[in-house]
């Protein structure tokens, strides 16, 4: 063993992750190896029973088995044709607007958000619905991409959210108060989203043509039974979800599992189901699971040596530091999530730094569930701000290559989405009423 001081554990550990992370190798293996390297210089063998207990009280953690649950549910959703049925009764709705079509896909997102929770899934799904409409109607490259990958991205926030999932565990805090608190943060962030679409295409009308009346000729009644018939599905699933953790049925993972279920149930129910689809479904679970819980049990190893080698009094006190009292605490606290999530996976931002940080924001004399959220909205910024942004490379991914987008389209289009969402962070810290209400309204 060789005594290191904390402030030089602190060092090497933030310093080695970021520049791992420049080096293109997956978090999972930088933050692992560190943890071993570092943890066998601090503690010697010992490390490992160091990291066996702070693993094994993850992982079997209860909560936990809410992810694939979820995961689950979201590709199955994706499978069962619901998103094309919605996105075409939407259209008939607001496609006379300028901007219509943009606003239908960030609305879609939205609603997408609160049943996949998946940004993956729902980034792909608007991609390939709503992109060619706007295409071939004219709209710019950069506001199509841009409300496909902001609204796709409230996955992460609005529940049933996997961030809200693993965060709640790390941070000691009610995964049901989070699924609450996030509500009305991620509805205002769709609301932005669309008053920005609206405007910039009232004075712009050529970035975003209203589509023509002969394209949309159907009565009241018919669009309305069609909206009907597209919402219904989703809000049961929405209500056998969350309906049931609000009023105090049934706790998150339960609640996961009748949202998987009930999924399946839609799909059979929409002709989209077979063996095949089921086969589909669950390898693609067992992928996504696998990456995920990879990058949890290397980043809660890295975090049990940080900890363990005194890391957090040593950023607490450099934190604590920060002039402007707990604001300018907060906004230091702020200001380092936003650029770790340039560079890192956002699980690894949850595992490594919410031990780090929520001691701080307690000792700073923070609402603990308000804190939370607001790192859980800068987190969004995390899939739209390069280098990283994961969300920016499913887009271009899913697009069909004869359309003509480019990454610089997307970056072009989603950076007004970050500056809205910071717009958003003020808001909410002005009136943290909008994320602490309705958890005080959650039945126990």
């Amino acid at each position: 063993m060789i005594d290191l001081s904390p402030e030089l554990v602190t060092i090497i550990m933030m310093g080695g992750v970021f520049l791992g992370v420049l080096t293109g190798y997956p978090l999972g293996f930088i933050v692992g190896a560190l943890a071993l390297a570092v943890g066998y210089t601090v503690f010697g063998p010992q490390v490992v029973d160091v990291i066996y207990s702070r693993i094994y009280g993850i992982m079997t953690n209860y909560i936990i088995l809410a992810v694939p649950l979820f995961v689950f549910m979201g590709v199955m959703l994706e499978r069962s044709g619901i998103a094309e049925k919605l996105y075409d009764a939407l259209y008939v709705w607001f496609g006379g607007l300028r901007g219509g079509l943009a606003i239908v896909t960030v609305l879609m997102g939205t609603i997408l958000a609160a049943t996949v929770g998946i940004i993956a899934a729902s980034i792909t799904m608007l991609t390939l619905v709503a992109l060619p409409s706007m295409m071939k109607r004219g709209y710019s490259k950069s506001i199509a991409t841009g409300a496909i990958t902001s609204g796709g991205c409230l996955g992460i926030l609005i529940p049933p959210s996997i961030m809200l999932v693993l965060y709640g565990p790390m941070a000691g805090i009610s995964v049901g108060k989070l699924f609450f608190g996030a509500f009305l943060p991620g509805f205002t962030l769709s609301a932005l989203y669309v008053v920005y679409i609206g405007l910039r295409s009232f004075f712009q009308p050529h970035i975003a043509p209203a589509v023509p009346p002969e394209e949309r000729k159907i009565s009241f009644f018919k669009k309305t039974w069609m909206l009907l018939i597209a919402l219904g599905p989703v809000a049961i699933l929405i209500m056998s979800v969350l309906g049931v953790i609000f009023l105090g049925i049934a706790p998150p993972t339960e609640a996961a599992g009748v949202g998987a279920f009930i999924a399946t149930v839609l799909t059979i129910v929409y002709r989209r189901f077979s063996w095949r689809v089921l086969k589909e479904v669950a390898i693609i679970t067992m992928r996504s699971c696998g990456f995920i819980f990879l990058i949890v049990t290397m980043a809660v190893a890295f975090t049990a040596v940080f900890l363990g080698g005194g890391g957090r009094e040593v950023m607490q006190d450099l934190i604590m530091s920060a002039p402007g009292g707990k604001w300018g605490v907060f906004a230091i606290i702020m200001l380092i999530i936003l650029i770790m999530g340039m560079f890192i996976e956002w699980i690894g931002i949850v595992y490594i730094m919410v031990p780090i940080i929520t001691p701080i924001a307690e000792a700073a004399g923070f609402d603990i569930l308000w804190f939370s959220i607001m790192v859980c909205v800068n987190l969004q910024m995390a899939f739209m701000t390069p280098p990283f942004a994961s969300g920016i490379f499913i887009c271009r991914g899913a697009c069909d290559p004869k359309l003509g987008i480019s990454m610089g389209d997307i970056i072009r289009g989603v950076l007004p989405h970050v500056g809205l969402i910071i717009i958003g962070l003020v808001i909410f810290t002005r009136f943290p009423q909008i994320i602490t209400w309705l958890p005080a309204q959650m039945i126990r």
